[in-house]
């Protein structure tokens, strides 16, 4: 068996959630085995991100200004005029994406880089999001550790758990778990 066969996604945890009136933040927290500088890489790098992240980019995350991210697997593909607004090498990265902010703290910790992702998001989607960013996340720790199992984004998401994620999410954030959207093929 190949390790994409292998993959589960473990028990959802490492997530918070700040409320500011109307605007929520999803918070997860990752720690990862490698320095910050080769974490920073696969956050900016668009052959990296078509690895792992949901979207791709059309050019390197590294320099603030102007950037398009395209959804991959989205039930629609939704293209979106972003803009980089810090790319502090290799600590900050912040970005729009869809309307929504996006934050990447980096931090050295004990053997490697505590990962901070900060995103607003519509409380309504907010456990949807934390399942697909954990997703994210763990097929990014596999990357790093020279493991690559391929993104797992979109319709994919669903073979893999993320659905118990979405619901383990949801309780623990107070919120009801929405259902995905119906996926079409591409």
């Amino acid at each position: 068996m190949t390790a994409r066969a292998n993959y589960l996604p473990g028990a959802a945890t490492g997530a918070e959630v700040r409320k500011d009136g109307d605007e929520w933040t999803l918070i997860l927290v990752r720690d990862l085995l490698q320095p910050p500088e080769m974490v920073w890489r696969a956050l900016t790098e668009p052959e990296q991100l078509r690895e792992w992240a949901p979207f791709d980019a059309d050019r390197n995350l590294d320099a603030t200004g102007p950037v398009t991210l395209t959804t991959v697997a989205a039930p629609k593909q939704q293209v979106s005029a972003s803009n980089v607004t810090r790319a502090d090498a290799p600590s900050l990265l912040e970005y729009s994406w869809g309307g929504n902010n996006i934050r990447w703290e980096l931090k050295p910790h004990v053997k490697g880089t505590r990962l901070i992702l900060w995103h607003n998001i519509d409380r309504r989607y907010i456990s949807m999001g934390a399942a697909g960013w954990h997703i994210c996340l763990d097929v990014l720790g596999n990357l790093l550790a020279g493991k690559p199992i391929g993104r797992i984004v979109g319709g994919d998401a669903m073979k893999f758990e993320w659905q118990r994620l979405n619901t383990e999410y949801a309780k623990q954030f107070g919120v009801k778990a929405e259902s995905a959207p119906p996926q079409t093929a591409t």
